[in-house]
């Protein structure tokens, strides 16, 4: 086999680090698209029995965004596999003991129900904000895109913005609102 096509090869089948951030994401919603990152559907050499995979930084996990009011309603299950150790913790309560374990249960959800799972979780590298540690931070080299834009809040906008905006109405003076 020559150089080149070694090369080829090596770069084929090499395992790329991506970086997500999940800044005002549904966590749902993301770990779909995660899922085919983890396991290497995107990957033409993708087959069921091949692990090709790649892994995954989430950063900014702290931030997610639930829809409607799901924050209150949904519940996590655990059990501590003792008699009585059935436990219901709902969104916001998990959220505030740590704030990586919505979107990690999320995508394990997400993943296909195999033995490979497991293997395929420890690609998946969670953090509350946006502090990467440095050996990691050196080997990203993809930026995976984020599913909706993150909305800018009004009083971050830029004052001369906001009074170039046109106007469709323009109020006398003396004008008052009731």
């Amino acid at each position: 086999m020559s150089l080149a096509r070694r090369g080829q090869h090596w770069g084929t089948f090499a395992r790329i680090w991506h970086v997500y951030d999940a800044k005002w994401q549904d966590p749902y919603r993301s770990a779909k698209l995660l899922k085919d990152y983890l396991m290497g559907l995107y990957k033409p050499i993708y087959h069921p029995l091949n692990d090709c995979g790649d892994h995954v930084v989430v950063i900014n996990s702290k931030e997610i965004a639930l829809r409607g009011d799901e924050w209150r309603k949904r519940v996590y299950f655990h059990h501590t596999t003792y008699h009585g150790g059935a436990t219901w913790t709902l969104a916001w309560e998990l959220h505030n003991k740590d704030p990586t374990l919505i979107v990690e249960k999320a995508v394990y959800s997400a993943l296909p129900k195999n033995l490979q799972r497991r293997h395929t979780m420890q690609r998946l590298h969670i953090f509350p904000n946006n502090k990467i540690p440095k050996d990691i931070l050196e080997n990203i080299s993809n930026q995976i895109k984020q599913l909706r834009p993150v909305p800018v809040r009004l009083d971050h906008i830029p004052k001369e913005e906001v009074d170039n905006f046109p106007q469709l109405l323009k109020y006398p003076k003396d004008y008052v609102l009731r």
